[in-house]
């Protein structure tokens, strides 16, 4: 099948065949600016970043990747922060552990457009690193953490460099952004969420136990027109189910975000969001 029968094909709207990116874009504005209301406009209804927030002032929310330096660090977190890392991990937990890189994190709109530029530009060549390296920089840091007593990763986090920089000025998280988004477009692709991000790789092991998971349940009406594997970020995750290597058609492995955009770009609505429990 040629790309222009499928266009032909796939009658869907722009609206349709982006439902889940446009989603997750409107969650992932609001949730900055959420945090962005108090300093800006004395809204106060959440206080401090990613690394560690309250809502509300009653709810409070900690990053079990920051929780756990805290706790190498030698540090014994407060009942709020305690309460506030079970709240999260129970949350995502249930709706899958990287679907905070994907429908959270600032930083992927950055990598997102690098890879969707990367595509236009027609760059086809990629260094890649070894798959397991974000899951080693991750047990690095905590080593290092360990060692100097201090929170080694949240001095170069881009994640809550991007909102403190929108609060007090981008400065140096501006540089940030632009490495990543150039590391991303030239050298390697999907390369720092896929590869280095050591807090994808904390997520990623909460993802093990998650819920919510892609289902590829309609497989036996894929084309091999490969339109999903160029718009994930994490393709490898589709081969098994789309090749009928895995027994079950939900795709299961802690890697896959949750994004969507495979949902959204098929023609063929192969995939859907599912439950690993019905399958």
């Amino acid at each position: 099948m040629t790309p222009d029968s499928r266009i032909i094909e796939d009658n869907r709207n722009g609206l349709q065949r982006n439902k889940w990116l446009i989603l997750r874009r409107i969650t992932q504005l609001s949730i900055q600016l959420l945090f962005l209301l108090g300093p800006w406009f004395g809204i106060w209804w959440m206080k401090g970043n990613l690394a560690a927030s309250e809502f509300l002032g009653t709810v409070p929310l900690s990053d079990p990747f920051v929780f756990a330096q805290l706790i190498a660090s030698g540090f014994w977190p407060s009942s709020s922060l305690i309460i506030g890392f079970l709240l999260v991990v129970t949350l995502y937990a249930i709706v899958g552990g990287r679907v905070y890189c994907s429908w959270v994190c600032p930083v992927n709109i950055v990598t997102d457009t690098a890879r969707w530029l990367r595509r236009k530009l027609g760059i086809r060549k990629s260094t890649s690193v070894p798959k397991n390296t974000r899951y080693w920089l991750l047990f690095m840091i905590l080593l290092m953490t360990a060692a100097s007593g201090s929170l080694i990763w949240e001095l170069v986090n881009p994640v809550t460099m991007v909102t403190r920089g929108l609060v007090f000025g981008m400065g140096t998280a501006w540089y940030l952004l632009i490495a990543i988004f150039f590391y991303d477009l030239l050298i390697s692709k999907n390369g720092w969420c896929g590869q280095l991000c050591p807090m994808g790789a904390a997520y990623a092991l909460i993802g093990k136990v998650s819920l919510l998971k892609v289902d590829a349940i309609n497989r036996i009406d894929c084309d091999d027109c490969m339109d999903c594997y160029h718009v994930c970020p994490e393709p490898q995750v589709l081969k098994p189910v789309l090749l009928g290597n895995a027994a079950s058609s939900i795709i299961k492995p802690s890697e896959c975000n949750n994004c969507g955009r495979c949902i959204d770009i098929c023609s063929k609505k192969v995939f859907k969001f599912s439950n690993k429990l019905t399958n």
